[in-house]
């Protein structure tokens, strides 16, 4: 599975992307768009328009560090940041030194930001967070820092720019924009923790959503859209209120502990479909 996210991210979607495609491809056409309002990390999106499973993307951020990668690797700074990636020497004092940097211009915060995912635990990015201590083969700081690795993929980014579009905001209202458009999809992984957990809150700086009205928005669209969340009590009782399918599916977290996921849509036939499924 190609690995095109400068992040890496708790949630991560990396594991879905089968079934992205096979989503995708059971459209009667090619969508127009496809918009990912809570994009993260973002391999949905890179994928998608990687492999053009959709005309045009649009990735919507609320989260001001994410946001400011997104925005830079987008924009004209992809080089600067794939060649200051690459310049950077990691070293504790280094890493200390730039995170307290107060150069807050753009794309500098973007730096800082995947200094911060690449180096904190569990690539968490939300305050409290604390640095890796020692890391795989007791490399720390560096276990998670392939400079190498990180500039070939801001670059392979900045190549497809074009088919791109990203927007620093709110994803439901971005949603709110598209509901009478039946060229476009929407693929809904939005930050959520079940009841009586606080993952949810470490995980993510922006973490309030108001779920039920998401539900209710979703109803109104007139393209598809895919949604994933927590295998939840509350998540299927608000999904079965509103009339969606629902799958569970196996997915792997970043401790590689198998756990299931619930795909939610209109119609999910097509994840019935697939042999590997079952």
């Amino acid at each position: 599975m190609p690995q095109r996210s400068p992040f890496r991210y708790p949630g991560g979607k990396t594991w879905l992307i089968p079934q992205i495609r096979a989503w995708l491809n059971s459209q009667p056409k090619r969508p127009g768009l496809l918009v990912e309002p809570f994009v993260g990390g973002g391999i949905v999106s890179l994928t998608v328009a990687f492999e053009r499973l959709a005309d045009r993307v649009l990735m919507v951020e609320l989260d001001e560090h994410v946001a400011s990668v997104w925005a830079t690797l987008l924009g004209d700074d992809a080089d600067w940041l794939a060649d200051h990636i690459l310049n950077f020497k990691m070293n504790q004092q280094s890493l200390e030194k730039e995170l307290s940097s107060k150069d807050d211009s753009l794309r500098q915060i973007a730096f800082k930001a995947l200094l911060r995912n690449r180096t904190s635990h569990g690539g968490i990015m939300a305050p409290g967070a604390g640095l890796i201590k020692y890391g795989e083969q007791g490399k720390g700081i560096n276990s998670r820092w392939y400079p190498q690795t990180l500039a070939k993929r801001i670059r392979n980014i900045g190549k497809i720019s074009d088919k791109i579009e990203f927007i620093h905001g709110d994803g439901i209202a971005i949603i709110q924009k598209f509901v009478e458009r039946p060229d476009v999809v929407f693929f809904i992984d939005p930050p959520y923790t079940a009841a009586g957990k606080k993952a949810g809150t470490r995980l993510y700086t922006y973490y309030k959503i108001d779920h039920e009205e998401l539900f209710s928005l979703a109803e109104t669209l007139h393209g598809d859209f895919l949604m994933t969340y927590d295998n939840a009590p509350e998540v299927r009782s608000m999904a079965e209120r509103h009339g969606f399918d629902m799958v569970e599916i196996a997915m792997k977290n970043t401790h590689h502990a198998n756990m299931n996921e619930l795909l939610i849509g209109r119609d999910l036939g097509w994840v019935r479909n697939r042999a590997s499924l079952f």
